[in-house]
Formats: structure tokens, C-alpha cells, sequence
């Protein structure tokens, strides 16, 4: 699969470490110049420095008919533009844009975007139908690869507790989505820290759901 991944951090990464095998080939472009230099070193891949809404840009990542264009951008109008670019004018197949208004998720789908992803939005739909805690709160497939997105409630005795995300030393790949901290729902970066009573969003590769949810409920001590 030919993969073409535009902006984002933790979440570049994530995606990144998911594709990247002998059988995928991938194209990371990113606006942020110390972004791409550690997302470099970090994965060992050649990052294009580059603004994903710039036609010449695009040209240079030779994106043309990729499988799959994901957009991670804090902007959601980058992440619509760079979607409809990679999809007009370079054919790709299927589009996925990572979405931080929840209530435009419907008007991208209805603009032309394939997939729209938006962790306030799943929490929103989460709540509305009830689901419990132990319960997986929605599967999202990218092609080949499925993604699992599950809660779980911080409580004080868990080792995670008081901990900013960023210090937080798993050797699985994970990333927390959302954090609904009553009554307010927290889009987390690596120095946010858990708290008791956090209900927590965090989305994983399926195989490693249940070795991540096991450590992130570990007693302190234990």
C-alpha cells in the first residue's frame, strides 16, 4: 500500500510506526521543520519539509495515485484542502482527514472527503448511545489495518495517575484521543496530565488493546 501522511505529531508517529513495512511505502510531508527532523529520526524515513496545501508541495512528495492521503493538521481547513488537492489533482484513492470541530465531521463527508475523524465527535457519540466503560467504543478501518478507540475511567490507585502523557514509558504504540474531564472534554498534548476521575480516550492498534489497557489500569506498586 502507498500511504502519503500530511502534518501531525504524536499522531504522524503513530501511523508512521503502523505502516511502516516492507510491504507499505510511505510519504510523510510536514510544515514544521523540527516536526519533520524528529519525526526523521525517530522512524528513520526521509521527511519533505513542505506545506501539504501547496500543489508544487505535492508534486515534489510524487503522491500520484497513493492508496491513501491522511490529514493531521491542527487546522482543519489545511486538512480539507490538503485532502481535495491530493484527491483532485493527484488521483489518490482515499482521503482521511482528522477533523477538531465535531460539527463539521457531516460537511466533509458531504464536501468529498472519504473519512473524517474527529475524537470529540466520537466521544459525542460515545455518551449519546451510553456505551460503558469496558465496552470498545468504536472500530475505525484504515484499509488493512484496524484501529480500536476505547475508554477507561482513571482511578487514584493507577500507576498513570498524576502523570503528564509524555511520561507515561509503554513499549506499545498509543495515543490518548480525548479526555472528558467533567464537564469539559480535553484534546491532550504530551504535558497534559491525568487525573483521578479522567475518562480517558485512547486509540491503539487492536492486537495491542488489551496489553494497553492492562497497563494503564496497574496499580502503583504493582
Amino acid at each position: 500500500m502507498r500511504v502519503a501522511i500530511s502534518n501531525g505529531h504524536e499522531e504522524a508517529d503513530y501511523i508512521i510506526k503502523m505502516y511502516k513495512n516492507h510491504k507499505n511505502k510511505i510519504v510523510v510531508i510536514n510544515d514544521d521543520l523540527n516536526i519533520s527532523n524528529e519525526l526523521s529520526k525517530k522512524n528513520g524515513i526521509d521527511i519533505i519539509f513542505g506545506d501539504s496545501t501547496n500543489d508544487y508541495d505535492l508534486k515534489i512528495a510524487q503522491i500520484d495515485n497513493f492508496d491513501l492521503f491522511i490529514a493531521l493538521s491542527n487546522s482543519d481547513v489545511t486538512n480539507y484542502i490538503s485532502c481535495k488537492l491530493a484527491k483532485q489533482r493527484f488521483h489518490v484513492k482515499r482521503t482521511i482527514a482528522i477533523v477538531k470541530n465535531p460539527n463539521i465531521v457531516s460537511l466533509f463527508k458531504a464536501l468529498g472527503i472519504d473519512s473524517t475523524i474527529s475524537s470529540t465527535y466520537l466521544l459525542g457519540e460515545t455518551i449519546k448511545n451510553e456505551s460503558n466503560i469496558e465496552s470498545i467504543v468504536k472500530t475505525l478501518s484504515f484499509e488493512d489495518n484496524i484501529v480500536t478507540i476505547f475508554e477507561l475511567l482513571i482511578k487514584d490507585d493507577y500507576f498513570v495517575c498524576n502523570k503528564r502523557l509524555k511520561d507515561i514509558a509503554i513499549d506499545k504504540e498509543f495515543n490518548v484521543s480525548a479526555i472528558y474531564r467533567k464537564p469539559n472534554v480535553i484534546i491532550p498534548r504530551g504535558d497534559t496530565t491525568l487525573l483521578s476521575g479522567d475518562k480517558v480516550f485512547i486509540m491503539v492498534a487492536s492486537e495491542h488493546k488489551d496489553a494497553i489497557a492492562s497497563l494503564f489500569t496497574r496499580k502503583i506498586g504493582k
